[in-house]
């Protein structure tokens, strides 16, 4: 089976950088729960990040499958640091533009480079499988380029979708 990655449902945040900030789920998220629980195979294990975004789809996702939810920091999205919770038209471009530039080895101030992202994911995902990962947009980004299935431009080339299952190897031997 490998890792099926699920992103949390959509959220109500428009314009506003969230990382790791709580924020609120947008309407009708209800149904893309159902509708994710309907689509994800069976497995042995549901690890999840801890955020509140992710902890409700695990929950029925516990529910539906009697798999004991096991919580996972280092599934968290990406720490934006100083930047969390503004939105991004507040920003300075002095501080993004570098970032942008860069986001594989720069960080936003306070926060972390996705090469740091990618490295606690991958330290969470290993040797992990026939697992259900419920996470964020980038962990699965991660996730993808870690098992070859894309590499840095082709994993941001395309949205990841929201409580849509991701079906991608185990890590086991990976990195």
């Amino acid at each position: 089976m490998g890792l099926t990655l699920l992103r949390h449902p959509r959220v109500n945040a428009p314009g506003i950088c969230y990382g790791q900030s709580d924020v609120p789920l947008a309407m009708g998220f209800e149904d893309a729960i159902a509708k994710a629980v309907l689509q994800v195979p069976k497995a042995q294990r549901l690890v999840s990040s801890p955020s509140a975004r992710c902890l409700v789809l695990a929950e029925a996702l516990s529910l539906a499958t009697a798999l004991p939810v096991t919580l996972d920091p280092r599934l968290l999205e990406l720490n934006f640091g100083t930047w969390e919770g503004r939105a991004w038209s507040q920003i300075p471009r002095a501080e993004s533009d570098p970032w942008a530039e860069d986001p594989v080895t720069r960080a936003p101030p306070g926060g972390e480079s996705f090469t740091q992202l990618q490295t606690r994911v991958a330290a969470a995902l290993a040797d992990l499988d026939h697992t259900l990962v419920v996470t964020h947009a980038g962990p699965i980004r991660a996730a993808q380029i870690l098992t070859g299935r894309a590499d840095f431009a082709a994993a941001f080339a395309r949205a990841v979708p929201y409580a849509t299952p991701v079906h991608l190897p185990a890590l086991t031997g990976a990195i």
